[in-house]
């Protein structure tokens, strides 16, 4: 017996005696299945292998926890210290004793919140490594591949977590896809970790807006409007995306500023020809 975990998309399974066919998350099409076929590891294969977790501090209240190599999506998930809570927004593949001692040092957590299925990966493992409840929009629990009574399915548009962290539903990459507002990080100028719910580009003065990233599957513009309208009262200077990139000032005034012109791209009104 075993928990697979897709090499692919760094997602774990439910104790099984063989790996599946397929992975549900890669066969869909806002990710891919490898052109050279399903593979899959375990957490015990990898720390075998000598994965190790870098966890480097970004800014005050503010970690990067990324995998070393890179293993699945290559996403970064964050550890929030705010007000005596701690938060893990975001998950990855991998989790070992050293992880978990520096987490530790840092306070240790108090939950875990997930943007969209994406990142789930080894959200159960950390939590129970923890002892804290997981939260997931029930919009996307269908995505859920390790059921666990650590799994909080929230519902609405928002969810308080404390006076300083909320979470929102924004949707568009997926039905239930999520950013954290932290209205007091950044000095008090605020933060908004987004996955890649809103993403990064490589202009890091810009942001982005897909359906699918790696199949290249836009969003509709009513869509990007309406998701750009959600975050548009909410007090931040500096924006975290999922793949260790960030705009670094006036935030809030890149995601208006990129929503515009990616309804206009979508209109045909951005282009010379």
């Amino acid at each position: 017996m075993k928990r697979p975990i897709c090499i692919t998309c760094g997602t774990q399974y439910e104790m099984m005696e063989k790996n599946p066919d397929t992975c549900p998350i890669c066969k869909e099409e806002r990710q891919y299945v490898n052109p050279e076929g399903q593979e899959w590891t375990t957490m015990e294969e990898m720390q075998a292998a000598q994965f190790q977790n870098q966890i480097i501090e970004e800014e005050k209240g503010l970690h990067s926890v990324t995998t070393a190599p890179t293993f699945g999506i290559g996403q970064t998930a964050y550890h929030i210290q705010s007000k005596g809570f701690n938060l893990l927004w975001d998950c990855i593949s991998y989790i070992d004793a050293d992880t978990i001692q520096k987490i530790n040092d840092l306070g240790g957590l108090d939950a875990i919140a997930l943007s969209h299925p994406h990142y789930y990966s080894a959200q159960v493992e950390w939590a129970e490594a923890f002892n804290v409840p997981i939260y997931i929009h029930e919009d996307d629990s269908e995505w859920v591949m390790r059921e666990s009574e650590m799994i909080r399915f929230w519902s609405g548009e928002e969810l308080k977590l404390t006076s300083d962290l909320t979470i929102y539903r924004l949707g568009g990459h997926f039905q239930g896809g999520a950013v954290l507002h932290v209205p007091e990080g950044n000095e008090g100028r605020g933060l908004l970790l987004t996955g890649d719910i809103i993403q990064v580009v490589a202009d890091q003065e810009w942001v982005s807006f897909m359906y699918s990233y790696p199949n290249l599957i836009p969003l509709p513009a009513l869509k990007v409007e309406e998701m750009a309208q959600k975050v548009k009262s909410l007090k931040y200077d500096r924006l975290y995306n999922a793949f260790h990139r960030s705009v670094k000032f006036n935030a809030d005034q890149s995601v208006q500023l990129s929503a515009t012109r990616y309804i206009k791209a979508l209109e045909g009104k951005l282009f010379h020809t």
